[in-house]
């Protein structure tokens, strides 16, 4: 007999015999509920094999990311050179990945609902390849920059959906921090293979070896991703994502209602604003105050260097101590270190300790979005790191522009300065994220 059944017949007995509406009411409570259809699990269902697959692709592909930001500041002052223009001028480069960065941050989650995962990850690594072979053809300035805003736009929205896919893998954190270690070992081999070519005849070149990575990348995300969504790639089973699904059409409204996301995203957007910053204007920096050689662009290869070496030495520092903590000690360590680079006129000294900011800096990445995924909704949890990491792609593009302008009013010595106040602000904007998670699913 049913539960229903059980009720109506309670139900007619008490008219039958009188019984009041209090005491059915209690017999109606020991009735025993129908079992409910137990919900769609949405944890992914991935065998070892496929994860480690998806992730060598994705670490390949940050690779790539890593070589083209690590060639910038080696080629930057043959780039002014070649085309005999000013610090100002040449600065437009990191304004066209700036827009590129842009619209990728504003597109990301519209992108992500209508074509999905696998689509959007090949049609971005062709754009890559694209904007690669316009650099090595070493075209006039404006075609030049129109290629950085090409790029830019392709590596926002590629970086964005890489780091959503890892975030829904078991073991997240340390694979986070795999990943943005092979963007480390990208950017720590890319400036010894572009100081060579700085110095020679052919520096647009560089680019060409980047253009046959990026076609690789191509190559590997269509084959293994087979354009599909990402439910599909995580073998997640159809139905375990309602919510998300019947939110789909205002979700970017409702992610930016969070007050974490918003101070999420402007931390990255300083962070790596900071981190391209002295990858790219630290050889500048060298040569002129410094009086460095040509072969300071090694030295950007040790910031690299020590970026990478953070991310994979540091992972067990960051789990005996607390995210939100080890962020300011690290920062605290970071700042120390940029005064050193201030106030000591030693090129090597100078060097051990650009090291060494990019060892300290290297683990923030991943704390953040890790610090992201406890503090936001599961079913927003995608679309707020698409979100957070496209608006800190903003931050590698703006600050080194930024800097580019007051350079050329005050001179590269304001470098430092500069470099400071962001990782000042830095703990700023870490002091105000929410230290309690309070996820709501």
């Amino acid at each position: 007999m049913t539960s229903i059944e059980l009720a109506d017949r309670i139900h007619l007995d008490s008219l039958r015999s009188g019984t009041s509406l209090t005491n059915r009411a209690s017999a109606l409570e020991d009735v025993p509920a129908e079992p409910q259809a137990e919900a769609v699990s949405a944890v992914p269902t991935l065998s070892r094999r496929q994860e480690w697959t998806y992730l060598a692709v994705l670490y390949w592909a940050y690779f790539v990311y890593g070589w083209n930001d690590g060639s910038t500041g080696p080629l930057l002052l043959r780039i002014q050179d070649n085309y005999n223009v000013t610090s100002t001028i040449v600065s437009l480069l990191f304004v066209g990945t700036f827009i590129g960065y842009v619209f990728s941050a504003a597109l990301t989650v519209p992108l992500m609902d209508t074509f999905g995962f696998g689509k959007i990850c090949s049609l971005t690594a062709l754009c890559q390849v694209a904007a690669y072979a316009l650099m090595a053809s070493a075209l006039p300035f404006p075609a030049m920059v129109s290629a950085f805003v090409l790029n830019g736009f392709a590596v926002g929205l590629l970086g964005a959906q890489a780091n959503v896919l890892v975030t829904n893998l078991p073991n997240s954190e340390n694979k986070h921090q795999l990943l943005h270690a092979s963007y480390g070992v990208g950017a720590t081999v890319s400036p010894l293979v572009a100081t060579l070519f700085s110095q020679t005849v052919h520096w647009s070149f560089q680019y060409l070896i980047t253009a046959c990575f990026a076609l690789l990348v191509f190559v590997l995300v269509t084959f293994v991703f087979r354009l599909r969504r990402m439910e599909d790639v995580l073998g997640i089973p159809e139905g375990a994502n309602a919510e998300e699904q019947a939110n789909r059409a205002n979700k970017f409204q409702q992610l930016l209602t969070f007050k974490a996301v918003h101070l999420l995203a402007f931390f990255l957007l300083f962070y790596e604003g900071l981190e391209a910053t002295i990858g790219g204007w630290i050889v500048t920096y060298l040569t002129q105050v410094r009086g460095a050689g040509p072969s300071a662009g090694y030295i950007s290869s040790g910031f690299w260097r020590g970026l990478t070496v953070g991310r994979l030495a540091l992972m067990w520092v960051n789990k005996k101590i607390d995210p939100r903590r080890v962020i300011f000690f690290y920062l605290g360590l970071a700042i120390a270190m940029e005064a050193l680079v201030c106030f000591v006129p030693w090129v090597i000294g100078d060097a051990i300790a650009i090291a060494g900011v990019g060892l300290v800096l290297g683990p923030f990445f991943p704390l953040v979005v890790g610090t992201g995924s406890q503090l936001l909704p599961r079913w927003l949890l995608a679309g707020s790191i698409g979100w957070i990491a496209s608006v800190g792609q903003v931050g590698s593009a703006l600050f080194p522009f930024l800097t580019g302008l007051l350079s050329q009013k005050f001179g590269i010595k304001v470098l430092q300065p500069l470099l400071v106040a962001m990782m000042a602000s830095c703990i700023g904007l870490w002091a105000l994220v929410p230290a309690i998670p309070r996820r709501t699913d």
